[in-house]
């Protein structure tokens, strides 16, 4: 926020949660859920939005139907009835769209797979200003029973831990995607840490943070601090390749570990250079994904085959009933 801006929310916060620190909870959630205005900034983003349109000017074009009517967008290469061939899935983070991930789509299409790539509520093409990591997990659900089953998914910041909270299962009324391999780009682990920092930044107390979570809690079905997907990408069964930057200033490298400290299936890579943005555009990244995806064919088709897919917050309990 702008410091004029963020001294108005900070004063309009001081006075609401004085009054009630559940308003003030709530009336967070929202402003937390706003997403960014999907216009560029500056002449830098705009040229990178033209150039990602143009490169997708000849996709086809999806419209997936959310809960609540709620709607989001998916633009696909490679589709049609040619034969069975690689389905890739595509997610953008926090204020992105598919169109800034139109080199890493155009990539993944060059090898002749189906690549189908997402812009959440809020985001892109699907308009309006809201978005959460229960509606972005909907919208990756929404795509698998619209296309298929995909054989890899590969995420970026945001996108990527929805990406994990999807294989997981973490959400109890979300069934786990099916994906066989996942890919993530500077993506954090969990979330607290967001939600830590949004509470100090616009200076909520005690009683109004923890009315913030508890509305987590609520929309989610589970409390922040059960949104590990660290530990997640250990426990699904599936290889899962992270690749961060040290010089990362939006998702501290700390997250790249933490994922990395999860188990053998973990794979890291360091991309140092590339920060935040820039990483996903970058050529040693797409060779990594390129070794990533073509690799372990036949391991793959025998976790397809033999493994039983638990919802995480299902373990818990199976591992009692053992």
């Amino acid at each position: 926020m702008a410091n004029f801006a963020l001294k108005v929310t900070r004063l309009g916060f001081s006075a609401l949660q004085a009054v009630s620190p559940e308003l003030a909870g709530r009336a967070a959630f929202r402003l937390f859920c706003r997403t960014p205005s999907a216009r560029p900034k500056g002449e830098k983003a705009k040229a990178a939005l033209a150039a990602g349109a143009a490169r997708l000017a000849h996709a086809e074009r999806f419209t997936l139907t959310l809960a609540g009517g709620r709607k989001a967008h998916a633009t696909r290469l490679n589709g049609g009835a040619r034969g069975r061939r690689k389905r890739y899935l595509v997610t953008h983070g926090w204020g992105s769209s598919a169109d800034y991930m139109a080199d890493l789509v155009s990539m993944l299409a060059a090898t002749g797979a189906e690549v189908v790539a997402l812009d959440f509520p809020g985001h892109g093409r699907s308009g309006g200003r809201f978005l959460h990591m229960g509606l972005a997990v909907e919208t990756i659900a929404a795509a698998e029973a619209r296309f298929g089953a995909f054989d890899a998914a590969i995420g970026h910041s945001f996108g990527g831990a929805a990406l994990m909270v999807s294989a997981a299962g973490m959400l109890p009324d979300a069934a786990p995607v099916t994906v066989r391999r996942l890919a993530l780009i500077g993506a954090p682990s969990e979330m607290r840490w967001l939600f830590t920092d949004f509470g100090r930044m616009i200076g909520l107390r005690p009683a109004a943070q923890a009315a913030l979570e508890n509305v987590v809690h609520l929309v989610a079905g589970r409390r922040l601090e059960d949104f590990n997907a660290g530990e997640a990408a250990g426990a699904i069964g599936r290889p899962v390749l992270v690749i961060h930057a040290e010089d990362d200033k939006e998702v501290p490298p700390l997250h790249a570990r933490r994922y990395a400290a999860a188990g053998e299936s973990v794979r890291l890579l360091w991309a140092n250079g590339f920060g935040h943005r820039r990483i996903v555009s970058a050529a040693p990244v797409f060779a990594a994904i390129t070794a990533f995806l073509e690799e372990g064919d036949a391991n793959d088709e025998r976790i397809k085959k033999d493994a039983e897919i638990i919802p995480l917050f299902e373990l818990p309990a199976r591992r009692a009933a053992l």
